[in-house]
């Protein structure tokens, strides 16, 4: 598989670790390029390993690509989709597809892209969310209450967290989208609401240009969710709290547990950060090959993207 990384941050020095791990198990041979600006800092050592080429001029780039991974910031997706079109088969885009700036140009050429868009999810692939899923019907749920709350300046201790793509908003960064992680898991397990209604701010002392707090309120036939998304919390927290004819079930994503409040009932899972991750390039590696389909394509994508910002 000759893959190539466009946007070499954090995420993608991940993505490079697993996907080599994942291929190697999988008895796959991996040859991984980079396409880089030149802007960003220096590759991690550990990675240096598995890099086959570095490019910084689109001119000299391969036409043969079977993957490109878009894991450069969100408002360059859009362009880095059309600029690398004729480069790949298929695309493995970061969360979000484009920004929400770019929906309606993004709308307009989708039905032009002939090639596979797969766009990140990876908390659906989460033991908790699968739990959920699988084993709780659903239909039963009379509301569910959802949370995604950290401290920002905690997210990388070593960064000056006003620096950081979350902090400015004409980056891409704030709340809305940059934890849209938990609308995509919402969306995944409910469908898409009939009504949402969205509040959103810079409230806290974070020194940030972008929102620090987003709530909403989406109404479905028969339940309602409830979702909060902050920057300020100083515990972090994420949970998925369901209310249902016998029982509240809490749902810890950070301690990886299932607890039914009123049975006493607990389920602990076993999982790591990179765990969940692999899972879903398990899965796009699948679709790929033509033995998966593709749930979060260009369409669901972009329409959680809209849930996102209140519509």
């Amino acid at each position: 598989m000759k893959v190539c990384f466009v946007g070499v941050g954090s995420i993608a020095h991940r993505h490079i670790k697993n996907l080599v791990d994942v291929c190697k198990n999988r008895g796959i041979d991996i040859k991984i390029d980079l396409f880089r600006s030149g802007m960003g800092k220096e590759l991690d050592n550990s990675i240096i390993p598995y890099i086959n080429c570095e490019y910084k001029n689109y001119d000299l780039m391969p036409k043969d690509y079977d993957v490109i991974f878009i894991t450069n910031p969100t408002q360059y997706h859009l362009d880095s989709i059309q600029k690398f079109y004729n480069n790949t088969k298929s695309f493995f885009v970061e969360k979000p597809i484009v920004s929400y700036e770019q929906v309606e140009e993004f709308e307009r050429i989708k039905n032009k892209i002939n090639k596979t868009i797969y766009v990140a999810c990876p908390l659906r692939y989460k033991a908790v969310i699968q739990y959920i899923k699988n084993n709780i019907d659903l239909s039963h749920v009379y509301c569910a209450r959802a949370i995604s709350s950290s401290y920002l300046p905690d997210w990388r201790p070593q960064i000056d967290y006003r620096e950081v793509y979350s902090a400015k908003k004409e980056m891409g960064g704030g709340v809305a989208i940059d934890l849209i992680h938990e609308w995509d898991y919402l969306n995944y397990l409910f469908g898409k609401p009939q009504k949402n209604i969205c509040l959103m701010g810079k409230i806290s002392h974070l020194e940030i240009s972008s929102e620090d707090i987003a709530i909403y309120l989406a109404q479905y036939n028969n339940m309602f969710v409830e979702l909060h998304l902050d920057y300020f919390g100083r515990v972090p927290m994420r949970q998925l709290l369901l209310f249902t004819e016998n029982d509240t079930i809490l749902c810890d994503l950070i301690q990886n547990q299932v607890s039914y409040l009123k049975s006493g009932k607990r389920i602990t899972f076993e999982e790591e950060r990179d765990d969940f991750q692999k899972k879903e390039l398990i899965y796009f590696i699948d679709i790929i090959d033509g033995k998966a389909d593709n749930f979060n394509d260009m369409d669901k994508a972009v329409e959680t993207l809209k849930l996102s910002m209140g519509n």
